[in-house]
């Protein structure tokens, strides 16, 4: 096992009736209340939260809108907003989206320049608001990580920031509130959740990680079928509370302490297929990782081999790529580039936006050429 440093101060509430608690986190303290396109005012969970910090005297202002790819021009309204009037802290009421959002709204407030300058390496975060999560979409493990992922409609750029100042102060993991989330939402959560798990477990050179190894194995494997029961009993409790549990995991910096240096490739090009067509985030990674695969397939044989036996009880690669493609399909996960309306001509256009953020993420290997050829298999 690698050295490792491993932190993480958030503090997950998680349980049934856990939402109306909330206030009691921030009592008497005024609060930014952020959150989407107001699904939460129909599902109950709005009213929940409202009265919650009613209960505990927290004071509050309104800001809602947050997109599923979230964008830089809200962020820079929302910080306009939030300093205006004068709030102490940030309670998100959502996804990731919504949670990225809090995160970038939360560094801009003590900022007095732009805050892109954080999601492109021309400042770092030293000081944020308090952020407080009620999560209604699992997936991104935003509610227990330091990570934000923005938008910059502008320049088409999808860049990530992370500071210690944006881990979550606390995060409610209420399973029944994500009872609603629909169909679409849960097949894209699963996948992204997945594919946290696995980018670590295929790209980190050093392979002596039992550990971390069993612990994705496991995750992925709860992942699946938990997914599976969902899309069958959209109300079933434990199948809500493992599939939130493990995607919370997923990328909370557990299953990658220890494994040495590891990378996104997938995510980098998942994030130009967002940037430039506005594709949700898990639909881009259903799209590239199976493409991923099978363009290192070979440099990949031991881990696929591990992992399909591991995960799917097949002993062949290939099976195990079309074992895993084969589950997105199945949720109804797009998996070819022509599921999304592109095709062979888009991929120069895809190639050459990520090259930036494979440069700023340091994987210069990842030129136009190898991008492209990544992509056309998944034609």
């Amino acid at each position: 096992m690698k050295r490792f440093v491993f932190y993480n101060p958030t503090q997950i509430v998680f349980g049934e009736n856990q939402t109306k608690n909330i206030g009691r986190y921030f009592e008497n303290k005024k609060c930014l209340f952020l959150y989407g396109g107001g699904s939460i005012k129909h599902n109950g969970i709005y009213d929940k939260v409202v009265e919650s910090l009613k209960k505990y005297n927290v004071s509050f202002v309104e800001k809602s809108g947050v997109k599923p790819n979230p964008v830089l021009s809200f962020v820079y309204e929302a910080v306009e907003f939030a300093k205006k009037e004068n709030i102490d802290c940030i309670l998100a009421v959502g996804g990731g989206s919504v949670i990225d959002s809090a995160k970038a709204i939360a560094a801009g407030f003590y900022y007095d320049g732009d805050v892109w300058d954080f999601f492109i390496d021309k400042a770092q975060i030293r000081k944020a608001l308090p952020i407080y999560v009620v999560l209604t979409l699992a997936a991104t493990a935003s509610e227990m990580n330091s990570g934000a992922v923005i938008t910059n409609e502008k320049t088409k750029q999808k860049f990530n920031t992370r500071a210690d100042a944006l881990f979550p102060k606390i995060s409610i993991l209420d399973p029944t509130n994500t009872y609603t989330v629909p169909k679409n939402q849960v097949a894209n959560g699963s996948v992204d959740a997945i594919v946290h798990l696995l980018e670590g477990y295929f790209t980190k050179n050093y392979l002596n990680t039992p550990i971390q190894d069993g612990f994705v194995e496991t995750l992925v494997k709860t992942i699946i079928s938990s997914t599976n029961q969902i899309l069958e009993e959209p109300q079933n409790y434990d199948a809500r509370a493992n599939f939130m549990w493990s995607a919370t995991l997923a990328l909370n910096g557990l299953t990658t302490a220890g494994i040495g240096a590891y990378a996104f490739p997938t995510h980098m090009i998942g994030h130009s297929l967002s940037a430039l067509y506005d594709i949700a985030h898990g639909s881009t990674l259903s799209i590239v990782f199976p493409a991923w695969l099978k363009y290192n397939k070979d440099s990949l044989s031991q881990r696929l081999e591990r992992f399909g036996k591991e995960v799917f009880d097949v002993d062949d690669q290939t099976q195990a790529i079309e074992k895993l493609e084969g589950f997105f399909a199945s949720i109804g996960a797009p998996t070819k580039l022509k599921d999304v309306e592109l095709s062979q001509k888009d991929i120069e256009a895809v190639a050459q936006n990520a090259v930036s953020l494979a440069k700023k993420w340091g994987l210069n290997d990842y030129t136009e050429e190898k991008i492209a050829g990544i992509l056309k298999f998944a034609l």
